[in-house]
């Protein structure tokens, strides 16, 4: 009865549409859009509240950087989940264009900043001052993925557990776009309450952050559809190994620094 009533109250028309200028619009890119603007706000404020100041040539060359990285990403892997489509006969531009994942965009953005500092010649570590602004843009972007329900890839397995909801066909389906919600609100709060850490090394923030979600979404993606690739892992869960790997080394090196710090000045 408790169940029955959960899943009555928690029923949604899926997809959530809007109406602009005489057009329907399905959620997602509705929300999309409205996250990345306010997440770019946010950014700016708090560059400018920022004291570490960087040349304004070399600002916009991160950022051209970033943005290139996390744009050609998210649709590499976004159409690596499909390879079967990527390389077969359904494949189109259209397709290639519209697909996207944004474990591929934090991933290549952060290669495009990497290639943009080492050209332009800045040493010093950029991500702390992007964590928030990412965390508000991911959180309205999975409000917009949830309200779309099964019809863009976002959704979760069919599941009898109390947290199953109907996503727009007849199964109860997990909804995962709530879960990461939740998650990045929690991850928020803890990297809120580690922002007043003292002694902490510039750039521990931004790695803390990634090193949490592509952790988080290499178990999450074991209750959505995806294609096996090895080892009955997906492209996306493959992408955060090698990222989980690589921001546990980063960490690494981040506690030395700041054990190091510590015994030097006490």
């Amino acid at each position: 009865m408790q169940k029955a009533f959960f899943i009555e109250i928690m029923t949604i028309d899926f997809p959530v549409t809007f109406q602009i200028f005489g057009k329907t619009v399905l959620a997602h890119p509705v929300f999309e859009t409205v996250g990345i603007f306010l997440a770019m706000r946010y950014y700016f404020y708090l560059k400018r509240k920022s004291p570490e100041k960087m040349p304004l040539s070399q600002s916009l060359a991160i950022l051209i950087g970033a943005t290139a990285g996390a744009l050609i990403g998210s649709k590499i892997i976004g159409n690596l989940e499909k390879p079967n489509i990527l390389f077969g006969q359904e494949f189109s531009f259209v397709r290639f264009w519209t697909s996207n994942t944004i474990t591929g965009g934090l991933a290549f953005g952060l290669i495009g900043v990497e290639l943009a500092k080492k050209i332009v010649g800045h040493k010093q570590s950029t991500g702390d001052l992007i964590v928030f602004p990412l965390l508000l843009a991911m959180i309205i972007g999975r409000i917009g993925c949830f309200f779309t329900g099964i019809y863009e890839e976002t959704y979760g397995l069919p599941t009898n557990s109390i947290f199953g909801m109907h996503l727009g066909d007849r199964y109860l389906r997990h909804p995962v776009a709530l879960y990461e919600i939740i998650f990045l609100l929690l991850l928020g709060f803890v990297i809120f309450k580690l922002k007043n850490t003292k002694r902490l090394v510039s750039g521990f923030l931004f790695q803390f952050f990634m090193l949490n979600y592509f952790l988080f979404r290499f178990f999450l993606d074991f209750i959505k559809p995806h294609d096996n690739l090895f080892l009955n892992l997906g492209t996306i869960q493959i992408l955060s190994l090698l990222m989980i790997f690589y921001y546990i080394y980063e960490i690494k090196k981040s506690i030395r620094i700041m054990k190091s710090t510590i015994a030097n000045h006490g």
